[in-house]
Formats: structure tokens, C-alpha cells, sequence
């Protein structure tokens, strides 16, 4: 579930033993990650303009999209910026997304501490707000690690419900919509 505090006092006020069973998965990690970052780039970016650099102009998307989707020219552009000293390659190098690769607690704890221990004397605000984020959240960002899930399946189908009621411009009643959530969403075979 995402980090906003009233879902984990709701979680909280409902669930026996809650603190043990809430899970941040990848998704909202990297979403605070992504926001971080984007803060230091857009920051910089209006420094080195004043300066009259150009070197973050039209690279917004070079910092938003997984290295994995580039193309060679894209890849090269990446690599340029994220080895050069810019605030904004730091503060990429900083995200701590690869957590998500362990299967050990105690390793994926020793990681975090470790990563985020020169954090504070980076100068990057945005990055350091992140970090103590997680720092506050980490036993349940590290929950995800015990059974691997995540919440993508619920919000796959809350979407595509989103999507009957956007398209449908609105029910009569309450059943129609249901009805058209259980057509839409139920995987039912309608082939004779």
C-alpha cells in the first residue's frame, strides 16, 4: 500500500498485528524515488540555465524512463549525464531501488543502512527527505521481501473498473454498475 498515514491508521485501527503485515512495494518506493530525483533535476536545471549550461535541457524524460526501454542513442545520452558530476546524477546513484533484489532481511537492512549512511552529507534535500522516508518505513518496505507480492494485480482491476465507469458516462442504479464490473472484470466465457 502507498506510504499516506491515514491508510496505515485505517490498517492499523482493523488488522491484528498490522505493523507485521503492511507492505510498500516496489511501485510507491520508486514513485518517492522518482519524485526525488525529478526535485533535484528540475533544481539544477534552473541553476545550470542561469549559468548558461544546457546539458539537462530536453533530457527530462533521459532520468523518468527504465534504462531497459532506451534506445543506443538514448543509452548514450543517459550514460554522458549519469557519469558526469551533476547533483542530479548523485542523486540517481543514491535511489535504492535494487533493495528489491534481496531475499534476506538482514542483507537487504545492512544494504539500506549502508546506502543510506552518506545520504545526509550529500546536500540534496530532496534525496535526504526521501531516505528519512524510508528510514521511517523500512521494516515495512523490507515485509515485501517475505512473500514477494504486489498490490499491481488490485490495481490493475480498480483501473480497469475505473475505466467501465468513465466509459459508461454513468448507471441508472447500483446493479448495473456491478453487473458491468462482473462483464468486464469477471473473466466469464461468453462463447456458447
Amino acid at each position: 500500500m502507498d506510504m499516506w498515514d491515514p491508510y496505515g491508521a485505517s490498517e492499523r485501527g482493523h488488522l491484528p498485528l498490522s505493523e507485521s503485515k503492511i507492505v510498500f512495494d516496489q511501485f510507491h518506493i520508486a514513485q518517492y524515488l522518482a519524485r526525488a530525483v525529478d526535485k533535484v533535476r528540475r533544481e539544477e536545471n534552473k541553476w545550470l540555465k542561469q549559468a548558461g549550461d544546457e546539458r539537462l535541457v530536453g533530457r527530462k524524460y533521459l532520468w523518468r524512463c527504465h534504462p531497459g526501454s532506451f534506445n543506443k542513442k538514448q543509452w548514450r545520452a543517459f550514460e554522458e549525464l549519469r557519469e558526469s558530476d551533476l547533483k542530479t546524477a548523485r542523486a540517481l546513484k543514491e535511489t535504492a531501488m535494487c533493495l528489491f533484489d534481496f531475499r534476506r532481511l538482514g542483507v537487504a537492512r545492512k544494504f539500506f543502512r549502508r546506502r543510506c549512511y552518506w545520504v545526509p552529507h550529500s546536500r540534496l534535500e530532496p534525496m535526504q527527505a526521501a531516505a528519512r522516508m524510508m528510514n521511517e518505513w523500512l521494516e515495512n518496505i523490507l515485509t515485501y521481501l517475505k512473500p514477494g507480492i504486489t498490490n499491481a494485480v488490485s490495481e490493475a482491476l480498480k483501473a480497469k473498473i475505473q475505466w467501465v465507469k468513465y466509459t459508461a458516462r454513468g448507471f441508472r442504479n447500483q446493479q448495473n454498475f456491478i453487473t458491468a464490473i462482473h462483464f468486464h472484470c469477471g473473466g466469464l466465457e461468453l462463447a456458447p
